[in-house]
Order: C-alpha cells, then structure tokens, then sequence
C-alpha cells in the first residue's frame, strides 16, 4: 500500500483524487494547512506526492524545491495553467510529471500507477556502470565521479542507464521514452527535453562535459 500525498486547495477536487486513489488500495492524505506543508509531508512520508502549482501562501514550485532539499520522492504535478513554461517550470523544480486541469480520472489514475511502478519496483540485480571516470551503480541509482556523489532523479538515472547501455549507439527519443514510462502513453515529450537537460547539466557541473551527445532529428548519444 502506498502513501500519497495531495497538496490542493480546491477541497471537491481534493476529495475526488483522494477517494479515486483510495479505491486502488493507496493510503492517501491531503493537507490540511498550507503554512506547514512540510511538517505534514514529513509527519506522513509519502510514497508519492500530488502537488497543485496555485496555492495559498506559497506555490507549488516552492513546495516542490523544498520537498527536493530532503527527499528524492516522486512529485506529480496539477495545475490549469498547463502552457509549456508552466510544464518546464514544474521538472526545472524537481517534479517528475504533469497533469493539466480538468483532471481526466483516467489520465491520473494512469500516470500515478507508472510513476509508483517505476520508483518502487526494484528491477535487475546489482551492478556497476564505469565511463569518462565516473560509476554509475544500477542497483541504487547512485552516480559517483571522482568519488563524489551525484544526486541523480528517478528520470535521470533511467536515462544515463539507457544511454550507457547502448554505449556507441545512437538511442531515439521514442527509445528514451519507452525506457522512462513504458505503458505510460500520456507523456509530455517536452518531458524528456527537460529531463536531458537537467542531466546534462548535472553532469557537466561534476566536471564531466559533452558526455551526452544529441543527433539532431534521431536521439542521443553516449560514445
């Protein structure tokens, strides 16, 4: 049974996502003051968190960046201004996807069952990935360079361990994409952009540059 945690301040909408999650077998809690949002994330340690952007006080991009200061749990975006600053926005903080208002039930109830599949379930046995100097252990998803740790995302990781893989081998965005969310036919593509970038420049703030190649009109590159 998994935890989510639903950060809405529309309390009919609140109540609609929380009896649909409910009904899978979720635990689900919505919060109840907008002031302490993270004393309450924190109070119930969520498996996985629904975050409205337009809230009372403080919005959901400041929430999110908080939440990312101490935890790696997935956070799911909803929000009516659905443009594509508000889409980039959302990942640049750490979110992991987004949902536009109006909610479709099907839609929701899709995208949370792939982002717990595929944040929970431990897939493969151990093992280690070494390239430019740096090892990426596929058992934790931890990315060390130089002995140094690199905080990589539930997306990131997906994407390095994809692209190294398939070492010298130029991986397609449709590639990427079915590595990342599988079934999950209601992905932004805009996500992946995003995700690459944020990756990238993850990488090259760990020293190691223009690792991630891109061949404009067919994928990615690791050589």
């Amino acid at each position: 049974m998994y935890r989510i945690f639903i950060v809405e301040d529309d309390k009919n909408l609140a109540e609609l996502i929380e009896n649909q999650l409910m009904g899978f077998g979720n635990d689900v809690r919505t919060v109840s003051n907008f002031r302490n949002v993270m004393e309450e994330f924190q109070d119930y340690d969520p498996h996985l968190v629904l975050m409205d952007i337009g809230l009372p006080y403080l919005n959901g991009f400041h929430w999110c960046e908080k939440i990312r200061e101490i935890s790696g749990v997935p956070v799911l975006f909803l929000s009516s201004a659905s443009d594509n600053m508000n889409i980039v926005m959302a990942i640049n903080m750490g979110g992991d996807d987004f949902i536009a208002k109006p909610v479709d039930p099907l839609v929701l109830s899709a995208k949370v069952k792939a982002i717990l599949r595929r944040s929970y379930e431990i897939e493969g046995n151990p093992n280690i990935i070494d390239f430019e100097g740096a090892r990426l252990n596929l058992n934790d998803g931890m990315l060390s360079v130089n002995g140094t740790s690199v905080e990589l995302t539930r997306n990131e990781f997906r994407i390095l361990r994809t692209l190294l893989e398939n070492k010298g081998r130029i991986v397609s965005r449709q590639d990427l994409m079915l590595a990342l969310w599988q079934d999950d036919c209601y992905v932004e593509e805009n996500t992946l952009t995003v995700n690459v970038g944020r990756l990238r420049k993850k990488l090259e703030e760990a020293g190691l540059r223009d690792v991630i190649v891109t061949k404009p009109g067919r994928g990615y590159l690791i050589s």
